[in-house]
């Protein structure tokens, strides 16, 4: 199977050590020569300026890890040669584009798995597992919170030149830290509506946002709310879901899945297997996405989940740009 990666920032460069553990060899890059990381390790591949002679290759798949607002100038040439897509999340900036982009897919006949690797979380999966068999009967709100001190994320390159912090390269903790949008919706169904406030509040120097308050009305009639920001040290991620019946924590901390029933007015814990570890994520997408890609399984993350989370982020910035909630008239995609 051929690999083509296009960004080779710091998520493309894990993608190509994971590429290489999982024994594949067959992979080439396309680069725009803009990129500050070294180029040491690169030496034994092929890597091309050009997309379309980097297509002409005939990549299996194609891995878009560049900055976000440049996702769909690779990702809709490569779908329109009939690529699979490993595409980084979110799946872009902006909702210009996405009809192309969905009618490039369905030209070429490729699969798109979107990078929302919190989809792999096994204490996440738990989570799921735990709702479905009604562990807290209804879930009746929950609360998620992500902070992180962004010049803490890539210690070795000024995060002032990442696209995580600049507007133009379509930065932002809302369209960056997207994943809990992800996986709430993936846990609690789909968002009737939200409202939102972001702020630069932080003496970080950036272009965007630095802070999010989010508000979420599920379709189930839950109620959700959700965190976010980019100075927050130490880092905390979390997320807790109330029910009927008991209540579900998750703090990414140590990983575990705490449990209060009720009934019995007891906690009982899952933590992950012994030894995981963050990349265990993406190594486990990344197998997923060979599976794909092999016919072998259909993506859990589609190009309708990610479009649906970039719905939903973008929502957030026009509730705070307009100060009203945001409604969505279709509950699906």
């Amino acid at each position: 199977m051929k690999f083509l990666i296009a960004g080779l920032g710091s998520i493309g460069r894990r993608h190509l050590r994971n590429l290489l553990a999982l024994g594949e060899r067959d992979i080439l890059f396309y680069r725009s020569g803009l990129g500050t990381l070294p180029n040491e390790d690169l030496a034994d591949f092929l890597a091309e300026t050009d997309l379309e002679a980097a297509l002409g290759h005939q990549p299996d798949v194609v891995i878009v890890s560049n900055p976000t607002a440049l996702h769909l100038d690779v990702a809709i040439p490569a779908a329109r040669a009939g690529c699979h897509l490993l595409l980084e999340k979110p799946i872009s900036h902006s909702d210009a584009r996405l009809d192309e982009l969905r009618q490039a897919v369905a030209q070429g006949g490729g699969e798109v798995l979107v990078g929302y690797q919190f989809r792999f979380h096994p204490a996440l999966l738990r989570v799921a597992e735990l709702l479905a068999a009604g562990e807290i009967i209804r879930p009746l709100s929950a609360r998620a919170h992500w902070g992180e001190c962004l010049p803490d994320w890539h210690p070795w390159e000024d995060y002032r030149q990442g696209y995580s912090a600049r507007k133009d390269l379509g930065g932002g903790v809302v369209l960056t830290l997207s994943h809990p949008l992800d996986y709430l919706r993936c846990l609690l169904g789909e968002v009737e509506s939200l409202w939102g406030q972001t702020a630069q509040v932080s003496d970080l120097e950036l272009t965007v946002e630095d802070c999010a308050e989010i508000g979420l009305q599920f379709a189930s009639g839950a109620l959700g709310s959700l965190h976010l920001d980019y100075y927050q040290r130490p880092a905390s991620h979390w997320l807790e879901i109330i029910g009927e019946g008991g209540t579900i924590r998750w703090d990414n901390e140590d990983g575990g899945v705490h449990l209060y029933r009720a009934d019995n007015r007891t906690w009982t814990s899952d933590l992950p297997p012994a030894g995981f570890e963050r990349n265990d994520l993406f190594l486990a997408e990344m197998r997923h996405m060979i599976a794909v890609a092999a016919g072998e399984a259909s993506p859990v993350c589609t190009l309708d989940d990610g479009i649906r989370a970039l719905e939903l982020a973008l929502a957030v910035h026009r509730a705070s740009q307009t100060g009203k909630r945001v409604h969505f008239p279709e509950k699906g995609v």
